[in-house]
């Protein structure tokens, strides 16, 4: 995966003194404005890359739709794979961090509570995403390189942890008994494609599907559906802490 071209090192020695006034060396002000370049441009490639799938999505494009010069893109990533690369890497690097404290904190609670509860937290991370389910279903439709390398660094991973939740509350009678693969994808399909079409939504039915309302009653309707009991509103308030 491609990175930013290394910078020689500094030679050692007495560090430099800091700037008056409390102003930003030269050096450090280069390398605020490459960090914020480069995160401009993984920015315009995710939005790009999940509207127009890969092959749609020229690197002209992209630099366009960030605001930088085009040589940027090759400047800061080898490639436009590399950069579909990142972008891949930085927004399921954002599902796992939104996850991970979750599931920690809830290997105590009981099969059906943690199904419960992760369901929730994953449609407000949806509703904060929706370019993860957009990108899924561009590169999900191919088989091919991208595909594969996707499913194998990121999607089987989580794949396994929904497949094993659902099962675990299978044994324990708050979830359908049917396959997990199959309430695998329904569940990310009921979750995600509300704020996917969201304009739709909004001219069809006048709600705005992403209102801090919405989300939550978006969440309830797909609990209570899945797993049979929707969470009071007082440990909706919770779970969002």
């Amino acid at each position: 995966m491609g990175t930013a071209r290394a910078k020689r090192a500094a030679p050692l020695g007495r560090a430099p003194a800091p700037a008056a006034d409390g102003a930003r060396a030269p050096d450090d002000r280069r390398r605020l404005r490459a960090v914020g370049t480069r995160e401009r441009i993984l920015a315009a490639a995710l939005e790009s890359f999940a509207e127009l799938g890969f092959d749609g999505a020229s690197t002209r494009a992209i630099s366009d739709r960030a605001g930088v010069n085009q040589g940027l893109i090759t400047y800061h990533f080898a490639s436009k794979l590399a950069l579909w690369q990142a972008v891949v890497e930085q927004l399921f690097g954002e599902l796992r961090d939104a996850f991970t404290e979750r599931v920690r904190a809830l290997e105590d609670a009981d099969p059906a509570t943690q199904l419960r509860l992760l369901i929730r937290h994953y449609v407000r991370f949806a509703a904060q995403r929706p370019e993860l389910h957009r990108l899924m279903v561009q590169e999900g439709k191919h088989d091919g390189p991208r595909m594969q390398w996707l499913v194998d660094h990121h999607v089987r991973p989580l794949y396994e942890l929904s497949t094993g939740l659902i099962a675990a509350a299978q044994a324990h009678g708050v979830a359908p008994k049917v396959p997990p693969v199959h309430l695998h994808y329904i569940l990310i399909g009921a979750v995600a494609h509300l704020f996917v079409v969201a304009p739709e939504c909004r001219r069809l039915t006048g709600q705005d599907p992403l209102s801090p309302e919405s989300i939550e009653a978006h969440a309830d309707a797909i609990v209570a559906l899945l797993v049979g009991e929707s969470a009071p509103a007082a440990s909706r308030k919770e779970t969002r802490r």
